[in-house]
Protein backbone atom coordinates (compact mmCIF):
# COMPACT_ATOMS: atom_id res chain seq x y z
CA UNK A 1 0.00 0.00 0.00
CA UNK A 2 1.31 3.45 -0.93
CA UNK A 3 2.22 5.64 2.02
CA UNK A 4 -0.16 8.54 2.48
CA UNK A 5 1.49 11.91 1.95
CA UNK A 6 1.49 14.13 5.04
CA UNK A 7 0.23 17.69 4.99
CA UNK A 8 -2.53 19.61 3.27
CA UNK A 9 -2.78 20.22 -0.49
CA UNK A 10 -1.65 23.77 -1.31
CA UNK A 11 -1.10 24.92 -4.90
CA UNK A 12 0.85 28.04 -5.83
CA UNK A 13 4.05 29.97 -5.15
CA UNK A 14 5.45 31.75 -2.11
CA UNK A 15 8.45 34.10 -2.37
CA UNK A 16 10.83 33.88 0.59
CA UNK A 17 13.54 36.43 1.38
CA UNK A 18 16.16 33.81 2.18
CA UNK A 19 18.34 34.48 5.22
CA UNK A 20 22.11 33.82 5.18
CA UNK A 21 23.50 30.62 6.65
CA UNK A 22 20.81 28.25 5.33
CA UNK A 23 20.71 26.16 2.19
CA UNK A 24 17.80 26.58 -0.21
CA UNK A 25 16.61 23.06 0.66
CA UNK A 26 16.62 23.88 4.38
CA UNK A 27 14.53 27.00 3.73
CA UNK A 28 12.09 25.06 1.59
CA UNK A 29 11.71 22.37 4.27
CA UNK A 30 11.02 24.95 6.96
CA UNK A 31 8.42 26.76 4.84
CA UNK A 32 6.74 23.47 4.07
CA UNK A 33 6.52 22.67 7.80
CA UNK A 34 5.21 26.13 8.65
CA UNK A 35 2.39 25.79 6.13
CA UNK A 36 1.93 22.04 6.70
CA UNK A 37 2.09 21.68 2.92
CA UNK A 38 1.79 18.30 1.26
CA UNK A 39 4.38 18.92 -1.46
CA UNK A 40 6.97 21.64 -2.11
CA UNK A 41 9.99 22.50 -4.27
CA UNK A 42 12.12 25.59 -4.90
CA UNK A 43 12.79 27.61 -8.03
CA UNK A 44 16.55 28.09 -8.13
CA UNK A 45 19.30 27.30 -5.62
CA UNK A 46 21.02 30.06 -3.66
CA UNK A 47 24.40 29.64 -1.93
CA UNK A 48 24.24 29.42 1.89
CA UNK A 49 25.82 32.91 2.23
CA UNK A 50 23.27 34.40 -0.17
CA UNK A 51 20.07 36.20 0.73
CA UNK A 52 17.08 37.31 -1.29
CA UNK A 53 14.47 35.90 -3.62
CA UNK A 54 13.83 32.17 -3.25
CA UNK A 55 10.54 31.11 -4.88
CA UNK A 56 8.91 28.11 -3.17
CA UNK A 57 6.44 26.03 -5.21
CA UNK A 58 3.62 24.05 -3.62
CA UNK A 59 1.54 21.21 -5.00
CA UNK A 60 0.86 21.45 -8.73
CA UNK A 61 3.12 24.53 -8.96
CA UNK A 62 6.10 22.17 -8.59
CA UNK A 63 5.39 21.15 -12.20
CA UNK A 64 6.36 24.67 -13.29
CA UNK A 65 9.66 24.90 -11.35
CA UNK A 66 11.77 24.41 -14.49
CA UNK A 67 10.12 27.45 -16.08
CA UNK A 68 10.83 29.57 -12.99
CA UNK A 69 14.49 28.55 -13.08
CA UNK A 70 14.70 29.60 -16.74
CA UNK A 71 13.70 33.16 -15.83
CA UNK A 72 16.12 36.10 -15.93
CA UNK A 73 17.74 36.75 -12.56
CA UNK A 74 19.21 39.86 -10.95
CA UNK A 75 21.91 39.77 -8.26
CA UNK A 76 23.95 42.23 -6.24
CA UNK A 77 27.26 41.21 -4.75
CA UNK A 78 30.29 42.66 -3.00
CA UNK A 79 33.71 41.57 -4.27
CA UNK A 80 36.76 41.57 -1.97
CA UNK A 81 39.93 42.25 -3.95
CA UNK A 82 43.28 40.66 -3.13
CA UNK A 83 42.19 37.29 -1.69
CA UNK A 84 41.17 34.12 -3.50
CA UNK A 85 39.41 31.41 -1.51
CA UNK A 86 38.72 27.72 -2.03
CA UNK A 87 34.99 28.43 -2.40
CA UNK A 88 35.24 31.79 -4.21
CA UNK A 89 33.31 33.33 -1.30
CA UNK A 90 34.02 34.23 2.33
CA UNK A 91 33.28 30.70 3.62
CA UNK A 92 36.45 29.23 2.11
CA UNK A 93 40.12 29.32 3.09
CA UNK A 94 42.44 31.86 1.46
CA UNK A 95 44.62 30.17 -1.16
CA UNK A 96 46.13 33.17 -2.99
CA UNK A 97 46.69 36.87 -2.36
CA UNK A 98 47.53 39.94 -4.42
CA UNK A 99 48.44 43.55 -3.64
CA UNK A 100 46.80 44.76 -6.85
CA UNK A 101 43.70 46.95 -6.35
CA UNK A 102 41.97 47.94 -9.60
CA UNK A 103 40.81 51.48 -10.25
CA UNK A 104 37.26 52.40 -11.21
CA UNK A 105 38.31 53.00 -14.82
CA UNK A 106 40.08 49.63 -15.00
CA UNK A 107 36.99 47.89 -13.66
CA UNK A 108 34.67 49.57 -16.15
CA UNK A 109 36.90 48.57 -19.07
CA UNK A 110 37.16 44.96 -17.85
CA UNK A 111 33.38 44.64 -17.52
CA UNK A 112 32.99 45.04 -21.29
CA UNK A 113 34.32 41.48 -21.78
CA UNK A 114 31.61 40.07 -19.51
CA UNK A 115 28.57 40.88 -21.62
CA UNK A 116 26.35 38.62 -23.72
CA UNK A 117 27.20 34.94 -23.97
CA UNK A 118 30.43 34.09 -22.16
CA UNK A 119 32.26 30.91 -21.19
CA UNK A 120 32.32 30.20 -17.46
CA UNK A 121 33.83 27.42 -15.32
CA UNK A 122 31.67 26.72 -12.24
CA UNK A 123 33.25 26.93 -8.77
CA UNK A 124 34.86 23.80 -7.32
CA UNK A 125 32.32 24.02 -4.52
CA UNK A 126 29.13 23.75 -6.58
CA UNK A 127 26.18 21.37 -6.92
CA UNK A 128 27.24 20.16 -10.37
CA UNK A 129 27.48 16.38 -10.59
CA UNK A 130 30.77 14.72 -11.57
CA UNK A 131 30.50 10.97 -12.17
CA UNK A 132 27.31 10.93 -10.12
CA UNK A 133 28.69 12.92 -7.16
CA UNK A 134 28.26 16.58 -6.27
CA UNK A 135 31.35 18.69 -6.94
CA UNK A 136 31.19 20.22 -3.45
CA UNK A 137 31.30 16.74 -1.84
CA UNK A 138 34.42 15.87 -3.86
CA UNK A 139 36.00 19.25 -3.04
CA UNK A 140 35.33 18.79 0.69
CA UNK A 141 37.03 15.40 0.46
CA UNK A 142 40.14 17.14 -0.85
CA UNK A 143 39.77 16.14 -4.50
CA UNK A 144 40.51 18.60 -7.29
CA UNK A 145 37.70 18.40 -9.81
CA UNK A 146 38.04 19.41 -13.44
CA UNK A 147 34.72 21.09 -14.24
CA UNK A 148 33.87 21.78 -17.86
CA UNK A 149 33.25 25.34 -18.95
CA UNK A 150 29.72 26.28 -20.00
CA UNK A 151 28.15 29.09 -21.93
CA UNK A 152 26.07 31.47 -19.80
CA UNK A 153 24.25 34.68 -20.69
CA UNK A 154 25.05 38.03 -19.06
CA UNK A 155 22.50 40.72 -19.89
CA UNK A 156 24.14 43.37 -17.71
CA UNK A 157 27.16 43.64 -15.39
CA UNK A 158 27.40 47.00 -13.63
CA UNK A 159 29.73 48.55 -11.08
CA UNK A 160 27.42 50.26 -8.56
CA UNK A 161 29.77 51.21 -5.73
CA UNK A 162 33.33 51.36 -4.37
CA UNK A 163 32.99 51.40 -0.56
CA UNK A 164 36.78 51.28 -0.09
CA UNK A 165 39.96 50.22 -1.89
CA UNK A 166 39.46 46.55 -0.99
CA UNK A 167 35.85 46.18 -2.12
CA UNK A 168 33.53 46.83 -5.05
CA UNK A 169 29.76 46.35 -5.43
CA UNK A 170 28.14 45.02 -8.60
CA UNK A 171 24.71 44.32 -10.03
CA UNK A 172 24.23 41.53 -12.58
CA UNK A 173 21.29 40.57 -14.81
CA UNK A 174 21.79 37.09 -16.22
CA UNK A 175 20.30 33.89 -17.56
CA UNK A 176 20.02 30.41 -16.13
CA UNK A 177 23.05 28.64 -14.65
CA UNK A 178 25.28 31.68 -14.09
CA UNK A 179 27.50 31.50 -11.01
CA UNK A 180 28.17 34.85 -9.34
CA UNK A 181 31.19 33.38 -7.55
CA UNK A 182 32.74 32.43 -10.90
CA UNK A 183 31.91 35.85 -12.32
CA UNK A 184 33.64 37.59 -9.41
CA UNK A 185 36.64 35.25 -9.58
CA UNK A 186 37.08 35.74 -13.34
CA UNK A 187 36.65 39.52 -13.20
CA UNK A 188 39.37 39.76 -10.55
CA UNK A 189 41.72 37.61 -12.63
CA UNK A 190 41.01 39.74 -15.72
CA UNK A 191 42.09 42.77 -13.67
CA UNK A 192 45.39 41.18 -12.68
CA UNK A 193 44.39 40.37 -9.14
CA UNK A 194 42.32 37.82 -7.22
CA UNK A 195 39.06 38.15 -5.36
CA UNK A 196 36.03 36.52 -3.77
CA UNK A 197 32.42 37.36 -2.90
CA UNK A 198 31.65 38.54 0.62
CA UNK A 199 28.00 39.44 0.16
CA UNK A 200 25.39 38.16 -2.32
CA UNK A 201 21.71 39.03 -2.71
CA UNK A 202 19.22 37.94 -5.37
CA UNK A 203 16.70 40.62 -6.31
CA UNK A 204 14.46 38.64 -8.64
CA UNK A 205 13.85 35.36 -10.43
CA UNK A 206 11.71 36.20 -13.46
CA UNK A 207 8.55 37.81 -12.11
CA UNK A 208 9.31 36.76 -8.51
CA UNK A 209 10.65 39.88 -6.79
CA UNK A 210 11.68 41.10 -3.34
CA UNK A 211 8.53 43.25 -3.25
CA UNK A 212 6.52 40.01 -3.09
CA UNK A 213 8.83 38.29 -0.59
CA UNK A 214 8.45 37.55 3.13
CA UNK A 215 11.12 36.57 5.64
CA UNK A 216 11.03 33.24 7.46
CA UNK A 217 10.53 35.01 10.79
CA UNK A 218 7.57 37.01 9.50
CA UNK A 219 6.07 33.89 7.92
CA UNK A 220 6.40 31.99 11.20
CA UNK A 221 4.52 34.80 12.98
CA UNK A 222 1.48 34.44 10.71
CA UNK A 223 -1.30 31.95 11.15
CA UNK A 224 -1.11 29.18 8.57
CA UNK A 225 -4.38 30.02 6.81
CA UNK A 226 -3.61 33.74 6.73
CA UNK A 227 -0.16 33.09 5.27
CA UNK A 228 -1.61 31.10 2.39
CA UNK A 229 -4.46 33.51 1.72
CA UNK A 230 -2.34 36.68 1.80
CA UNK A 231 0.91 35.53 0.25
CA UNK A 232 0.33 32.62 -2.09
CA UNK A 233 0.83 33.52 -5.76
CA UNK A 234 -0.95 31.62 -8.54
CA UNK A 235 0.72 28.74 -10.36
CA UNK A 236 0.93 30.74 -13.58
CA UNK A 237 3.22 33.35 -11.94
CA UNK A 238 6.19 31.27 -13.12
CA UNK A 239 4.81 31.21 -16.67
CA UNK A 240 4.70 34.92 -17.54
CA UNK A 241 6.68 34.36 -20.74
CA UNK A 242 4.41 31.54 -21.93
CA UNK A 243 1.28 32.52 -23.90
CA UNK A 244 -2.11 31.44 -22.58
CA UNK A 245 -4.35 29.41 -24.89
CA UNK A 246 -8.08 29.34 -24.10
CA UNK A 247 -9.88 26.00 -24.32
CA UNK A 248 -13.51 25.01 -24.33
CA UNK A 249 -14.59 22.85 -21.40
CA UNK A 250 -14.72 19.79 -23.68
CA UNK A 251 -11.15 20.43 -24.90
CA UNK A 252 -9.96 20.99 -21.33
CA UNK A 253 -11.53 17.67 -20.29
CA UNK A 254 -9.60 15.83 -23.02
CA UNK A 255 -6.30 17.47 -22.03
CA UNK A 256 -6.86 16.57 -18.37
CA UNK A 257 -7.18 12.95 -19.48
CA UNK A 258 -3.85 13.24 -21.28
CA UNK A 259 -5.45 13.23 -24.72
CA UNK A 260 -4.50 15.32 -27.75
CA UNK A 261 -7.03 17.85 -29.05
CA UNK A 262 -7.36 18.50 -32.80
CA UNK A 263 -7.64 22.18 -33.81
CA UNK A 264 -8.97 21.99 -37.34
CA UNK A 265 -12.00 24.30 -37.47
CA UNK A 266 -11.82 27.83 -38.86
CA UNK A 267 -12.19 29.38 -35.40
CA UNK A 268 -9.42 27.06 -34.18
CA UNK A 269 -7.10 28.36 -36.89
CA UNK A 270 -7.84 31.91 -35.75
CA UNK A 271 -6.87 30.94 -32.21
CA UNK A 272 -3.64 29.41 -33.49
CA UNK A 273 -2.76 32.51 -35.52
CA UNK A 274 -2.89 34.58 -32.33
CA UNK A 275 0.04 32.53 -30.97
CA UNK A 276 2.35 33.78 -33.74
CA UNK A 277 4.24 30.49 -34.14
CA UNK A 278 5.62 28.60 -37.14
CA UNK A 279 3.41 25.55 -37.87
CA UNK A 280 6.32 23.87 -39.66
CA UNK A 281 8.63 24.27 -36.65
CA UNK A 282 8.84 22.54 -33.29
CA UNK A 283 5.57 23.98 -32.07
CA UNK A 284 4.75 26.40 -29.30
CA UNK A 285 4.55 25.72 -25.55
CA UNK A 286 1.40 27.28 -24.10
CA UNK A 287 -0.49 27.44 -20.84
CA UNK A 288 -3.85 25.89 -21.65
CA UNK A 289 -6.61 27.56 -19.63
CA UNK A 290 -10.35 27.06 -19.28
CA UNK A 291 -12.76 29.15 -17.26
CA UNK A 292 -9.87 31.31 -16.08
CA UNK A 293 -8.03 28.35 -14.53
CA UNK A 294 -4.84 26.68 -15.78
CA UNK A 295 -5.39 23.21 -17.20
CA UNK A 296 -2.00 22.08 -18.48
CA UNK A 297 1.31 23.06 -19.94
CA UNK A 298 0.79 21.98 -23.52
CA UNK A 299 2.41 22.01 -26.92
CA UNK A 300 0.69 23.24 -30.06
CA UNK A 301 2.03 21.49 -33.12
CA UNK A 302 0.65 20.63 -36.55
CA UNK A 303 -2.92 21.67 -35.82
CA UNK A 304 -3.05 19.80 -32.52
CA UNK A 305 -2.55 20.62 -28.87
CA UNK A 306 -1.15 17.91 -26.61
CA UNK A 307 -0.58 18.00 -22.85
CA UNK A 308 2.99 18.16 -21.54
CA UNK A 309 2.21 18.56 -17.81
CA UNK A 310 -1.40 18.35 -16.66
CA UNK A 311 -2.23 20.59 -13.68
CA UNK A 312 -4.67 18.77 -11.41
CA UNK A 313 -6.56 21.64 -9.82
Amino acid sequence: MARKRKGVPIHGWLVIDKPPGMTSTQVMARVRRLLNAEKAGHGGTLDPIATGVLPIAFGEATKTVAYAMDGTKTYRFRLRWGEQTTTDDLEGSVIATSDKRPTEDEIEVALEAFQGEISQVPPQFSAIKVDGERAYDLARAGETVELASRIVRIDGFHLIGLPDADHADFEVECGKGTYMRSLARDLALALGTVGHITRLRRLNVGSFTLEKAISLDDLAALEQGAAVERLLLPIETALDDIPAFALTEAEAHRLRLGQTVALLRRQDRERLESLDYDPSGDGAVVLAVSGGKPVALAKVEGGEIRPVRVLNL
